[in-house]
Parts: structure tokens; C-alpha cells; sequence
């Protein structure tokens, strides 16, 4: 009962900005995960196959930079929150 006492206390700026943190903190697990291993496997495919380093490179580069994509979306949307609403 006293939880919820303290949980009417706070102001709905405090929850604007803790959505904005979730947003931006949940948000950037995903892509943190898959460029990890995104690099790992392409530093294993050059290791087993040096031939095809460059077209590896290539195709681990464009995939960073999707995966890249999802975070500034998640930036965007916690930087929305947190002004905009």
C-alpha cells in the first residue's frame, strides 16, 4: 500500500523522462547485440575464407549500418518523448 503512496507522488514529468530513458536504454540492446555479432561472424568467415574478405567487409558494413539505423530510431523516439510530449 505504502508503494503505491509513492508512486502517486511523482510528478508526470519524472514519467515522461523515465519512458524517454527506457526508450533509449531498451532501444539500443538489439542493435548493440547484433553488430556484436554481426562482427564476430564476418571475422570468423575471413578467418576461414580470406578470399572473399572484401565482398564479407562489404556486406558486414551495410548490415552495421541497419542495425545502426535501429538505435538513432530509438534515439529519435526517447528525444521525442522527453521534449515533444
Amino acid at each position: 500500500m505504502e508503494a503505491l503512496l509513492v508512486l502517486a507522488n511523482i510528478s508526470d514529468a519524472a514519467y515522461k523522462y523515465l519512458g524517454a530513458g527506457l526508450a533509449i536504454g531498451l532501444g539500443l540492446i538489439g542493435p548493440g547485440i547484433g553488430i556484436g555479432l554481426l562482427g564476430a561472424s564476418a571475422m570468423s568467415s575471413i578467418g576461414r575464407n580470406p578470399e572473399a574478405a572484401s565482398s564479407i567487409q562489404t556486406n558486414m558494413i551495410l548490415g552495421i549500418a541497419f542495425a545502426e539505423a535501429l538505435g538513432i530510431y530509438a534515439l529519435v523516439a526517447a528525444i521525442m518523448i522527453g521534449f515533444i510530449f
